[in-house]
């Protein structure tokens, strides 16, 4: 009986999954820590059931046990697809939650976006007092010395620029079956990944404002380093498919695992591409610019 209903259908039922419970613990965990390391921050407490849970220790119990979970998930992920699991269904549906995962990735940026252009739109508007005594009803507000988006900002973009090319690179190699060109193609994205996390800390560490100082500061720090998390995540994320690639994975027929990679790495491209386009060159626009 159970052989012709696997004949019958185009799925194969696998034994349960215990990493979706165990990630939701992990995650309530970090999230629970995530309060008590805030309060331990500021100097405060976070008292339940007669015990202070404002200390670092239970975030850090907490990541590990989502770190844990995507390792252990994602590498029964890769066995079920060497096993045979990953049917043309399979397929499609794992291609369906990596676009959905995107789209709500898209939402975050929209958020500070909009906080962003809502600051600088709207810098004298009357009835936001507190910020028109911030920003002095203009933006970049008054007394703010901004990057100069032809510096490091520029260089940064020829570098992402340069990896989607790469990246794309990678993967009609391994369309081809070319596994050199393949790895060759990988290895220049996270090199370049990694060059732009760089380039990004060196310009944080120069920047004539800080996050506290200003809206300006705290609306560019969010939006850039939002990116800049993304970068650093893509960049792990096309490091474990490199690490793959020279074991030998990865078919012409079967790589979803790359092709999400190169999703993701394509999403961030385009979001620091409009990034620099809004917050680097339009919003500095008749600032002084910051000497180094």
């Amino acid at each position: 009986m159970a052989d012709a209903h696997t004949k019958n259908h185009d799925y194969h039922i696998i034994d349960p999954s215990p990493w979706p419970l165990f990630g939701s613990i992990g995650a309530l965990v970090m999230a629970f820590g995530g309060v008590g390391y805030m309060r331990y921050l500021s100097g405060g407490s976070f008292n339940l059931f007669g015990i202070d849970w404002a200390a670092p220790w239970l975030f850090y119990i907490g990541l590990a046990l989502v770190l844990y979970t995507m390792f252990g998930w994602w590498s029964d992920t890769i066995k079920e697809s060497h096993e045979g699991h990953h049917t043309r269904v399979v397929s499609l549906h794992l291609r369906y939650g990596m676009i959905m995962f995107i789209a709500s990735e898209v939402m975050f940026f929209v958020a500070w976006f909009w906080a962003f252009f809502d600051a600088s739109l709207f810098a004298d508007e009357p009835i936001q007092a507190a910020r028109l005594a911030y920003t002095g009803g203009q933006w970049p507000p008054e007394g703010i010395e901004v990057l100069d988006p032809l510096h490091l900002p520029l260089y940064n973009t020829v570098i992402l620029l340069l990896s989607g090319t790469t990246v794309t690179w990678a993967h009609h190699a391994l369309l081809h079956n070319d596994r050199k060109g393949l790895v060759y193609g990988l290895t220049l994205t996270v090199l370049l990944g990694i060059l732009f996390s760089s380039v990004q800390a060196y310009e944080y560490s120069v920047a004539p404002f800080d996050f506290s100082n200003s809206v300006y500061g705290a609306t560019f720090f969010m939006a850039t380093g939002f990116h800049g998390f993304h970068v650093l995540i893509g960049t792990i994320f096309l490091a474990v498919c490199l690490l793959r690639a020279m074991k030998g994975d990865f078919t012409p027929q079967k790589h979803f695992g790359f092709e999400a990679a190169a999703w993701y790495w394509h999403f961030v491209d385009v979001v620091w591409l409009f990034l620099f386009f809004s917050i680097y060159v339009w919003a500095s626009w008749g600032a002084p610019i910051a000497a180094h």
